[in-house]
């Protein structure tokens, strides 16, 4: 057994298979986007899930003061996509959506949309855990999940 340090941690996270969302806003025609891949569902009665976002990261006072968001679960052929909202300077342009009736930005090919509206945030280790309410979805059961594993996309 190997001595637990912070990149072994990392690297035993990653044995992790997860699907790979952007959760996205619109603050004052502003629209923000995030890959996120800790999503998880927390509820069925009410309705809620969570992710989290690293307390670095930018435009996160943004997503806080947010009421309404949408987490966009996408599909493996958005690989590129997910690449695009990792980035800190990440743009939209390129990027097909729509505005919903909540206002949040909803990608076009996705897997799923959830619309939500945010419950709760806390602040735990180096990350803020949002909890939401989905008020909205949209579910597009002809495609398959965009996954990642080991550090890399899995199409």
């Amino acid at each position: 057994m190997k001595k637990f340090n912070n990149k072994l941690f990392r690297q035993t996270l990653s044995k992790f298979a997860t699907g790979v969302t952007v959760v996205a806003i619109n603050s004052n025609e502003k629209i923000i986007g995030k890959t996120v891949n800790s999503f998880s569902a927390l509820s069925l009665k009410p309705p809620l899930v969570l992710f989290c976002l690293d307390k670095k990261t930018s435009d996160l006072k943004e997503f806080i003061k947010n009421n309404y968001l949408s987490i966009n679960i996408l599909s493996n052929k958005q690989s590129e996509i997910s690449k695009n909202f990792a980035k800190k300077d990440s743009k939209w342009k390129n990027i097909p959506f729509k505005l919903s009736k909540l206002n949040s930005p909803i990608i076009d090919k996705s897997l799923a949309n959830l619309e939500c509206q945010i419950v709760k945030s806390l602040k735990e280790g180096d990350h803020i855990i949002v909890i939401c309410k989905v008020v909205n979805l949209y579910l597009n059961d002809k495609l398959k999940p965009l996954l990642y594993f080991n550090s890399n996309y899995i199409k």
